[in-house]
């Protein structure tokens, strides 16, 4: 009786976590079209339906057993941090660019915040510098100081992420201080007993997620360069594109810089854990 008891409560805190999660990523994809003027009754609809999917993938995701998609599921605070470096990164974003329509004393304050802040980070081959470049022609301009607003502020809350990751994971013993680390259940699309051996494959991974996450920031306004034509026009004139451009040019580096140092932090467990005679080369579960 007493199993069935603890049985069911866990399904129900799993269950509970799951709702309360796919509710969080729901207000961050909405929250663009909620507070941002000039959003017609059909973009209302369309946001809200990528918003109702995304939050039934997190609940699904979440509410199972074992993970299909989601990394680090059970290696807090590693998702969390990302998130909350996506929710203040869209946040800040939004009001820095509501000021320009419909300033409040908060945008006020944010786009004055940002522009301390872009100016601080636009000094020579910086990504901040390159974005507002890239973006607009007039480096005066007033649509040039929303972008340098956005950019570094959106930048410099990346980074921030970035550095309390690493402090956790240096301080805090991150990602196996609270028990054994199961690379089965924390990376579900990462076989470790396929392709060689799992140590090369993890440090190629991290290596690839880490260049690319230092890369980004000078790719994707090259990207957009190429193809201004037809980009620009939809970029500067839809707050809402602006806002998830912006927002995807300074999350996403840091996002595939996380997982490349974690995943380096994982390949380094299981080669100090050899050497303790521990684990077998393809061994995917490492004992605290």
């Amino acid at each position: 009786m007493s199993d069935r008891f603890e049985e069911g409560k866990a399904v129900f805190a799993r269950m509970g976590g799951a709702l309360v999660r796919a509710f969080l990523v729901m207000i961050v994809i909405a929250l663009p079209s909620v507070l941002l003027p000039g959003t017609e009754t059909d973009g209302r609809q369309m946001v809200a339906l990528i918003a109702f999917f995304l939050g039934a993938l997190t609940f699904a995701e979440y509410n199972a057993t074992y993970p299909g998609l989601v990394e680090f599921r059970y290696a807090p605070p590693f998702n969390r941090i990302r998130f909350l470096v996506l929710f203040f990164t869209v946040f800040a974003i939004t009001m820095i660019v509501k000021n320009d329509y419909e300033p409040t004393s908060m945008t006020i304050l944010m786009k004055a915040t940002g522009l301390l802040i872009g100016e601080a980070m636009d000094f020579p081959y910086s990504p901040v510098r390159l974005a507002a470049y890239v973006l607009t022609s007039d480096p005066e301009s007033a649509l040039s100081n929303t972008i340098r607003s956005a950019a570094g502020t959106a930048y410099l809350i990346s980074l921030f992420g970035l550095t309390v990751f690493v402090l956790m994971l240096r301080l805090n013993g991150w990602p196996n201080r609270n028990g054994a680390f199961n690379v089965w259940v924390n990376l579900p699309t990462f076989d470790p007993t396929t392709g060689g051996d799992v140590i090369n494959r993890l440090e190629r991974d991290a290596r690839i997620n880490i260049a690319l996450g230092f890369l980004l920031p000078f790719l994707i306004p090259a990207v957009v360069q190429m193809g201004a034509s037809r980009l620009e026009p939809t970029i500067l004139t839809s707050p809402q594109t602006f806002t998830w451009t912006m927002t995807a040019w300074a999350f996403l580096p840091a996002s595939l810089f996380m997982r490349g140092i974690a995943m380096s932090k994982i390949a380094d467990m299981i080669r100090e854990r050899r050497k303790l005679g521990g684990l077998t080369e393809n061994t995917g579960y490492i004992a605290a």
